[in-house]
């Protein structure tokens, strides 16, 4: 028998500025992929080349959490929690599946699977689809709160696995790596894990619950968004101070303020959490009214992330090839074979002025396929597109 649990009235109504907000999130996430095959380090001591990589930063958290909110929203207009748990397993296994196979040989162009496959984002995006499955058809508060905890207090996964028996963690201890980092031995060759599961799972069930604040009246919905995201902005405002008093007479080379805007990632902290997604929830109001050319292609952007998502690695990796054909570099396959953990040597590595218009050639061009996608996926949307 079909279950509805906890699943609001069924509502067709899109907010365009989540749209919006997840359609400058995929924008901004194509500076860094350029900047991967650029060869230009990740952050750095100049302004140009720290800012480069910290505005990248807001991706992945807002990309997840909205996702949680979509989730929600599906819930909410399928009405079937039954359906929704096999479109959450669906879509998530084949976003890992595209992780491991066709998203990995497009940032190589090779097919060296013995030697270097990399679980990325969407290897994480998949595996907490595939572990909504438990939440969703909850109440979404509760939802929403599970996420909260889970992301807040993730230093408790690194503990647990040291519960069980020694022999079990001898043999078997590598494998919670995927999931939290407990101090084993990391997981085998030639797997590259860039993303470990807990916090991120902790960020799409907060935005699971988000998605009840979304269908709440624009008056209440934009209270809440400033409310939420002030809180988050002011909770990091805290942070920094504390952390630019303790780092206060020490120097290695950085300037304090850009350590201060630079917390850990990988695992993603709290902090990081904070500084990101506190703007990403805080503009929304803003964006409820925005209009115009920028706006709209934005929407476009954000109503197919995913198809965005597997366009936008090629591009990129082609415009490359175009790129250092025309200064001379020639190709080097080995510079990119385990992209993203690029090697292009310094001498070939392009200037930020070359990267950035790199970026924005990749991003127009990208421009007339998504809204052709969301043309068809419009027309169509319970077709296998929704999938995409």
């Amino acid at each position: 028998m079909t279950t509805t649990t906890a699943l609001p009235p069924a509502t067709r109504d899109r907010i365009a500025s989540i749209d919006i907000v997840r359609g400058a999130v995929m924008v901004l996430m194509a500076i860094d992929h350029v900047r991967v095959y650029a060869g230009v380090p990740a952050g750095g001591p100049t302004p140009g080349l720290f800012f480069t990589r910290w505005v990248t930063h807001f991706c992945a958290p807002a990309f997840v959490f909205f996702a949680g909110s979509g989730i929600f929203l599906y819930a909410a207009r399928v009405r079937d929690t039954a359906a929704v748990r096999r479109y959450l397993l669906t879509r998530g296994f084949l976003l890992v599946l595209l992780e491991l196979t066709i998203i990995r040989f497009c940032w190589t162009f090779n097919v060296a699977y013995d030697r270097f496959v990399l679980a990325g984002v969407i290897w994480m995006l998949g595996w907490c689809m595939v572990l909504m499955t438990a939440l969703a058809g909850r109440k979404p508060a509760l939802v929403g709160w599970i996420g909260v905890a889970i992301a807040g207090l993730q230093q408790v996964f690194g503990f647990i696995p040291h519960a069980l028996p020694a022999a079990v963690q001898q043999q078997a201890g590598w494998i919670w790596e995927f999931f939290y980092p407990a101090g084993y031995d990391t997981w085998p060759p030639p797997l590259a894990i860039l993303y470990v599961i807990a916090p991120w799972l902790g960020v799409m069930a907060a935005g699971y619950g988000f998605g009840a604040i979304i269908q709440r009246d624009s008056a209440e919905r934009r209270r809440r968004c400033l409310q939420i995201g002030l809180t988050m902005i002011g909770l990091f405002v805290v942070y920094a101070i504390v952390t630019a008093i303790q780092l206060r007479g020490q120097t290695n080379g950085a300037p304090v303020i850009f350590r201060v805007l630079n917390p850990a990632k990988y695992p993603v902290s709290q902090a990081f959490l904070l500084m990101t997604l506190g703007p990403a929830i805080a503009v929304l109001p803003l964006l409820e009214r925005a209009r115009g050319r920028l706006a709209r292609a934005l929407e476009t952007f954000g109503r197919v992330p995913m198809f965005y998502y597997l366009l936008h690695i090629p591009a990129i990796h082609i415009a490359a090839v175009v790129v250092n054909a025309a200064r001379g570099a020639g190709y080097h396959a080995a510079w990119y074979a385990t992209a993203p953990y690029a090697s292009v040597p310094p001498e070939a590595r392009w200037s930020l002025a070359l990267l950035y218009l790199t970026w924005g050639a990749v991003v127009a061009l990208l421009y007339p396929a998504c809204a052709w996608f969301n043309r068809a996926k419009t027309a169509r949307p319970g077709s296998w597109r929704r999938y995409v």
